[in-house]
């Protein structure tokens, strides 16, 4: 929100008051030097000099009010904050540094003490930027009712007032009208940065993500034009750039702002790389000077390649308020999802006590409520779950009547809204009905997971997600492989031209189904056409790993195994992890070994004999796996550092059913020579 606000620079007003030695600079020019490294936007150095100054002159007027101001221009509003303090204690007289002062806290995040620094105020020659200021507090606060008071005393044809207007339509949810009166404003004004990203916010919550890519465009078009020191694209690019900080420059042109967004609309078109891509794009800067939400948003969008991180800042968020709402939802649903159920039961403890639940919608909370209990109570998970598979049911059949009587009437534009609720609420009510099924999946109740399909087919046929996870289904039941492929093909053949964007797994479980089904040639051309794909991804980029193929091979060795063909099921197994050093992984050993462990005990109860040269061909493998595998790890704890610190308390790590691994034996190398030795002495 616009509080028409930005606190000024007060002059030095004599040189001699400093010491001539600082920093080497010529006597006579220190604010000379001061003012050109202001002018030049070297706040950084101007924060370094004065720093200096002030622990020979801890008073210093000028000192102190430049200081302000060059913490201001670098988003260290907090410092901001302590300057101003100790220029309000030492001249009361002076409303301008109060208003400042409020300013800075309201900056930093503290609205409370900003609102009573406000009331401080009685010049009224700062009565209508106290009012701006007031109402932003009260909008940040979410009273929306006290804010919209306040923002009627302005003005009605001035800027400041009208962008107020709009922010508050936006809060109320009114995305249609705020994105009308940003439209109308940004007529009245120019181009505004600040505008232009405010009206493809609304667009983004109308998903009206064409004209909100056109807008965030502009945004980057003109930060690269105007400002080509901000180093825009460059580090995408692989070129190492110098970060350019946290300016007043950076702010203004609002670039950070709108590479976020085109993050988000990218992970929510499910364009992952394209997300990513997005935030290396913005300009560069360190870890440490990186704000709440690029930060949240690099914890999202690199959540599959590095957990770790991810928990750990999505934690570190947690702890450094203002927090953006959120991230308390977020880490939750991915503690749920990587199955640190205990985590999130603790988290949610804790923030219970905070406030921090008040930052959850009813939804979410519910569903997070049931989830917590699939642990301890499946069947009380199980009854919550259905209680708020209802719920959303008959939002759906509602909505399902309202476009109904739309189409009836000729209504096209309720028809689009409606239809628009409509998919909004599918979205929501799929995650409770995969989390219903889920339970049932657990027990290895396969029919009744399908019966929990079957009763939302109504709704949720066209699903991509529903689909998929019926064809999963279908296929653990062994007996409908055929109805399978029917589920998985369509999915194969919509992304068959970038085969490799589809999860190994699908692939995998579509040959298995094929072979099952006397399709013997259509699971041979599929895997010749992943074969094919990998050569050339293997050609463009030698050192990028792919493990297709090698997945599918594994499964359907897996499954040959498990029909009691162990000599070609596990000759499968070998041949699908050469070469050893591209191929062999955590998930492509966590396969392997199962296979070979269920050899052993086969071999164990002596119900097969196997060929010299199968047994040769074992222990070959194993001497490559112990070879190649010492680096690799046979679990991966996604809390990282937090995992460990329980495993050394003695505490589960959320892994592995809640053992602890000892850091030496995890690794491939070691399982190899274990299993090996095991595999010595039943040859003997």
């Amino acid at each position: 929100m616009d509080t028409g606000l930005k606190p000024q620079k007060t002059g030095i007003h004599s040189a001699s008051n400093h010491p001539t030695n600082l920093y080497q600079l010529p006597e006579g020019k220190y604010t000379a030097t001061i003012y050109g490294m202001i002018r030049d936007t070297r706040f950084q150095d101007v924060i370094k000099l004065l720093t200096n100054e002030l622990q020979s002159f801890p008073k210093s007027r000028a000192a102190l009010s430049l200081l302000a101001y060059c913490f201001y221009q670098v988003q260290d509003f907090s410092s901001s904050a302590n300057c101003y303090e100790q220029l309000v204690r030492s001249h009361p007289e002076v409303d301008e540094y109060r208003l400042y002062y409020a300013q800075s806290l309201y900056k930093s995040g503290q609205y409370q003490p900003s609102q009573k620094a406000c009331q401080t105020i009685e010049n009224p020659e700062y009565a209508h930027k106290i009012i701006k200021l007031q109402a932003a507090i009260k909008y940040e606060q979410d009273d929306l009712q006290g804010c919209k008071l306040l923002i009627d005393q302005g003005a009605s044809d001035d800027a400041d007032t009208m962008i107020n207007q709009a922010c508050l339509l936006y809060k109320e949810g009114k995305f249609e009208e705020a994105c009308q009166k940003y439209a109308d404003t940004l007529r009245v004004t120019g181009y505004q940065a600040e505008l232009c990203y405010n009206l493809a916010l609304c667009h983004y919550q109308l998903k009206q993500y064409v004209p909100a890519l056109k807008n965030i465009a502009d945004i980057i078009e003109r930060g690269i034009r105007d400002h080509p020191e901000l180093s825009v694209g460059m580090a995408t690019e692989g070129i190492e750039v110098r970060s350019v900080g946290n300016s007043q420059i950076l702010h203004e042109t609002y670039l950070v702002e709108a590479f976020n967004l085109k993050a988000a609309i990218e992970y929510r078109l499910k364009n992952f790389e394209s997300a990513r891509e997005a935030l290396t794009d913005m300009p560069p800067r360190l870890e440490q000077e990186l704000d709440p939400v690029t930060l949240h948003n690099q914890a999202l969008t690199h959540m599959d390649q590095d957990p770790s991180t991810g928990f750990e800042k999505l934690n570190f968020l947690l702890q450094q308020p203002p927090t953006p709402p959120e991230v308390f939802g977020n880490l939750l649903l991915l503690y749920c999802k990587y199955g640190y159920l205990d985590q999130a039961a603790d988290l949610m403890a804790e923030n219970s006590a905070m406030g921090g639940v008040n930052t959850l919608t009813p939804y979410l909370f519910e569903f997070l409520e049931a989830s917590l209990l699939r642990q301890a109570s499946p069947e009380e998970a199980y009854r919550k779950f259905d209680d708020l598979a209802s719920k959303h049911v008959d939002i759906l059949r509602k909505l399902t009547k309202q476009v109904q009587e739309a189409r009836q009437n000729m209504d096209e534009e309720t028809v689009k809204r409606v239809v628009n609720d409509y998919d909004d609420a599918v979205e929501r009510y799929i995650p409770v009905l995969m989390a219903q099924a889920k339970i049932y999946w657990d027990m290895e109740n396969y029919a009744n997971v399908e019966k929990v399909f079957r009763k939302s087919v109504e709704f949720c046929n066209e699903h991509d997600v529903w689909k998929l996870n019926v064809a999963h289904v279908l296929f653990m039941q062994e007996s409908k492989y055929k109805e399978a492929v029917s589920f998985y093909e369509p999915i194969v053949k919509k992304h068959y031209e970038n085969i490799l964007d589809i999860t190994a797994i699908v692939l995998a479980n579509l040959c298995v189904a094929y072979i099952m089904t006397s399709q013997n040639e259509d699971a041979e051309e599929l895997m010749r056409k992943i074969e094919k794909e990998e050569e050339r991804v293997a050609y463009e980029d030698p050192s990028k790993r792919t493990y297709h193929l090698c997945i599918v091979n594994l499964v359907i060795g897996t499954l040959y195994c498990a029909k009691g063909n162990y000599e070609f099921g596990i000759s499968r197994i070998i041949k699908s992890l050469e070469p050893f050093n591209k191929k062999l992984g955590t998930d492509t050993w966590y396969y392997a070994k199962r296979c070979f462990a269920s050899l052993f005990e086969t071999l164990a109860k002596h119900m097969i004999v196997l060929k010299d040269s199968v047994f040769a061909e074992i222990l070959a493998f194993f001497d490559a796996c112990e070879l190649h595998g010492r680096t690799i790890p046979i679990v991966i704890d996604p809390l990282g550092g937090a995992g460990a610190a329980n495993s050394a308390a003695g505490n589960s790590t959320g892994y592995g059913g809640g053992e602890v691994i000892d850091s030496a034996r995890n690794s491939v190398a070691f399982e190899a020579r274990l299993l090996k030795s095991l595999f010595l002495r039943l040859y003997e």
